[in-house]
């Protein structure tokens, strides 16, 4: 694989694939901007997009279960992609980040940091507060696709 490899986070994901999320256009134009990008889901992402989009609280508009199955499946042909099993367990992923863990809603992003890193890549997404879950070595590895300054 050529160039750098980027795993998605849940709410980059579901940007990418959602044209109604609010950082939709951001998201799409800098994964394909150049055609460099290699974008990478794993069961983890995908299976919680597809609990975001199916979710009436929290997707307005949701969607039924097998048209957000359809959506992941057409995104998921998009230039670029790559897929990567959860073949790193949670301690041994989450072993970068457990002296700053500090509570249940961080343990999802300290997983994909931590495959992220076992495949020597980035962790792209949309939430600032990733990156202070890394130890300092980590933290480049923890890419904000809001960032305007990194969007290349």
């Amino acid at each position: 694989m050529a160039g750098p490899a980027f795993l998605l986070d849940v709410n980059a994901l579901l940007a990418l694939m959602w044209p109604h999320q609010e950082h939709h256009s951001v998201v799409k134009a800098w994964i394909f901007a150049g055609g460099r990008k290699h974008w990478v889901t794993c069961p983890t992402t995908e299976a919680g997009c597809i609990r975001l989009l199916t979710n009436p609280v929290v997707t307005p508009g949701a969607l039924r279960v097998s048209e957000a199955l359809h959506l992941l499946q057409t995104n998921l042909k998009q230039p670029g992609h790559v897929f990567w099993p959860d073949d790193v367990n949670l301690l041994t992923s989450i072993s970068l980040c457990k002296a700053t863990l500090q509570g249940y809603r961080q343990i999802t992003d300290a997983y994909l940091l931590g495959l992220a890193l076992q495949h020597r890549a980035h962790l792209g997404t949309l939430d600032s507060g990733i990156a202070s879950l890394a130890l300092l070595s980590a933290r480049t590895r923890v890419f904000n696709l809001l960032d305007k300054t990194r969007r290349n």
